[in-house]
């Protein structure tokens, strides 16, 4: 990286549009809390559109004319224009599917070969469902004669999901198409499967109206959607999602049923008897429960229960109930998240510090052997219990997916497909772990990616992320755009911060409701930790998170505006007074509470809600670009609205407070690459530039 810029960032004078406003006051238990800027959360009034229009050409004017923003994006296109190859994985027809993307396609594209090393043909192209790659193939099931294939599609990054039908011996496509389907797949059962949906959203609201009232339905072949048949709701808890699932044989139903906890219920239906009744295996939402497979009447479970780092557990079709679960796998001091059956083998993945490690069993549950991997890491498998071939995909931080063929016999790993990228040697780069304090004393893992020989300095530039919720774990992965922070001397900093799943639920339950103060201290210790060690200082330090990780931001910029210079809130939760109002912002009660639960916890959601604690009275905020989509309907582009207008109507310095909004895009999952290309090409652009530093681009 050369010296600071001449030219500061705060030398492009800016002048914000003005939002509309009204005078609307809640009462919360007695809390009296102005929302002024209510009327953006009407997307579809014409003064939020002019409003946005105005935001956006604001924001585009800005980064612009930042000097080296072509020369950012021209290297972010370069770095992403390299062969992506998925791992086969392979179907009773002896087929071998497997997705890939040659370079910039805005989608993969699914193939298939007779055998390994043959000759592929494209199986189904999601890039020609849309010209400008908005389409995106969201999920692909096989009928079990594998005669047909049901697959998924998103529409410009929506939660929303329709349902097409192809032959898969011809790739003819059926008439059958289901609409309003979300967060479903298709669960065959003899010539149709089950999906679930909502009813038709009212027009005009598709994208911001609560989700009520989710649905299985099962859609047999060849006849309307409005001929399918509804299998099962529950109209006394509206807000509850359910999720069907075939066994391979086809014997037994299995319904999900979350929402209300921090975990799932579960119940069984056995498809060959039509007098059969539902079978309560777990009422509760309380822990996670999942079933994996069902083998000769036994059925595999993944569950919490009992055990907060997770258990492999059996138990019968007749007798399912938790009472006649005999452990498997019992609790280890790592965290289960996953089991693959692999001829008559197990693959059991467990993370351990946050980094995943692989085992081998028996199916009788004892030890083989470990599966080793090349550095801390992710990995996904390909296997099935009805043959012996075992394919993994490896992913860390410098090291872009590799695929392995795994042999189980000998316990070998030989590489089938791995990438390259021009300009870029994995050898050049280092990840190390480190443990800090957080504010209560409890040691928090972080990872740190840089280049070799890197000194510690105050002036090294710290990209650090995190997200910290909802029991999700922030493994090792690669992101080739960040490829050009790393060589340009910058230091990727990832913190596992409490509210996710790195050491199971307990981890997670210390992160969630009136704990969540925790998530934002352990960022907040993370920079510290980072300053006090000598790696940077906090005018070098840019924060980043998205959704969940976005109200991280917001928060943590509000509680220690001193510690940042960049902030970056993508898609955030930013509103947490009436999140739960809208599409499906209910189902994160269990993490967060709500403003309605009781006069204690709305007004711990009103001290740390992002949108109601900017500070008015000239202290100095980081350099904040917000990013939203007019198509998110998982968290409504009015969190960043509000959030934003705010930013800009009150005296937080001169640094640039600016909101991009995507068009034709959502929360993020299926987005193509030109799309992800142009955002990120911003997104550094703007760290780069409000650190006072430009990138040498190769």
């Amino acid at each position: 990286m050369t010296a600071a810029l001449t030219l500061t960032a705060s030398a492009q004078k800016l002048n914000y549009p003005a939002a509309p406003t009204a005078d609307v006051v809640d009462d919360y238990f007695g809390i009296k809390v102005s929302d002024r800027f209510r009327p953006l959360e009407n997307d579809t009034s014409a003064e939020t559109a002019a409003w946005v229009e105005a935001e956006n050409a604001v924001t585009r004017r800005y980064l612009d004319k930042i000097p080296f923003r072509s020369s950012v994006k021209e290297r972010l296109t370069a770095l992403n224009n390299y062969h992506k190859h998925g791992m086969p994985f392979k179907r009773k027809d002896g087929k071998y599917y497997f997705y890939e993307n040659d370079g910039l396609r805005n989608q993969s594209v699914l193939y298939r070969m007779d055998s390994i090393g043959g000759t592929p043909e494209v199986f189904l192209d999601p890039n020609t469902l849309s010209d400008d790659g908005t389409v995106a193939l969201t999920g692909v099931f096989f009928s079990n004669d594998n005669r047909y294939v049901a697959y998924t599609i998103s529409r410009s990054g929506s939660d929303w999901s329709e349902i097409y039908v192809m032959d898969a011996r011809t790739k003819e496509l059926l008439p059958d198409h289901i609409q309003w389907a979300k967060f479903t797949g298709a669960a065959w059962h003899g010539d149709g499967f089950y999906y679930s949906a909502y009813d038709r959203p009212e027009a005009g609201k598709e994208f911001s109206n609560a989700n009520e009232n989710h649905r299985i339905y099962f859609h047999r072949l060849g006849t309307p959607q409005s001929d399918d048949i509804l299998i099962y709701d529950d109209p006394a808890h509206p807000l509850h999602f359910h999720s069907a699932q075939v066994s391979d044989d086809e014997s037994l139903l299995f319904v999900y049923g979350s929402g209300e906890g921090r975990g799932n219920s579960l119940m069984v239906k056995k498809l060959n008897d039509r007098n059969a009744e539902w079978v309560i295996i777990e009422p509760s939402q309380d822990e996670e429960l999942s079933v994996v497979d069902v083998i000769n009447d036994t059925i595999y479970m993944v569950t919490a229960y009992d055990a907060p780092r997770c258990r492999l557990v059996t138990a019968t079709a007749d007798k399912p109930q938790r009472e006649h679960w005999k452990d498997l796998i019992p609790q280890q001091d790592a965290v289960l998240t996953d089991v693959s059956m692999a001829g008559d083998n197990m693959i059991v993945t467990f993370d351990r510090d946050a980094a995943n490690h692989a085992y081998l069993y028996h199916r009788d549950g004892s030890l083989i052997r470990e599966i080793q991997f090349p550095a801390y890491g992710s990995a996904g498998f390909s296997s099935s219990r009805r043959h012996n071939e075992v394919f993994y995909v490896f992913t860390s931080f410098v090291y872009p997916s590799a695929v392995f063929r795994y042999d189980m016999a000998t316990g070998e790993s030989t590489l089938y497909r791995a990438p390259e990228i021009a300009g870029f040697n994995p050898d050049d780069y280092v990840t190390e772990q480190v443990f800090y304090p957080s504010a209560d004393g409890t040691k928090i893992p972080m990872f740190l990616t840089y280049k070799k020989g890197l000194k510690r300095d105050k002036n090294n530039p710290v990209f650090l992320y995190g997200y910290g919720g909802f029991n999700i774990t922030l493994n090792p992965g690669f992101s080739a755009n960040r490829l050009l922070w790393l060589e340009n001397g910058g230091i990727y900093a990832q913190a596992n911060l409490r509210g996710g799943g790195e050491y199971g639920e307990d981890w997670h339950e210390a992160g969630t409701k009136m704990k969540k103060l925790n998530v934002f201290n352990d960022f907040i210790a993370a920079a510290e930790y980072l300053i006090g060690e000598g790696w940077t200082s906090p005018e070098k330090i840019a924060i980043v998170g998205g959704s969940n990780g976005g109200l991280l931001v917001g928060a943590t910029a509000n509680m220690r505006p001193d510690l940042f210079k960049v902030a970056i809130p993508q898609v955030g939760v930013m509103d947490m007074m009436r999140y739960h109002l809208f599409t499906i912002g209910w189902n994160w009660a269990p993490d967060y509470g709500t403003s309605a639960d009781s006069p204690q916890m709305a007004k711990y959601l009103l001290g740390y809600s992002p949108l109601h604690n900017i500070k008015n009275d000239g202290t100095s905020y980081p350099a904040i670009l917000v990013t939203t989509a007019d198509h998110d309907d998982r968290v409504v582009p009015a969190h960043s609205f509000k959030y934003a207008a705010q930013l800009q109507a009150s005296d937080t310095g001169d640094a640039p407070k600016l909101i991009r909004i995507d068009s034709k895009a959502g929360h993020g999952g299926g987005k193509p690459i030109s799309k992800v290309i142009d955002e990120y090409a911003d997104i550094y652009s703007f760290i780069f530039y409000n650190l006072g530093v430009t990138p040498v681009v190769k």
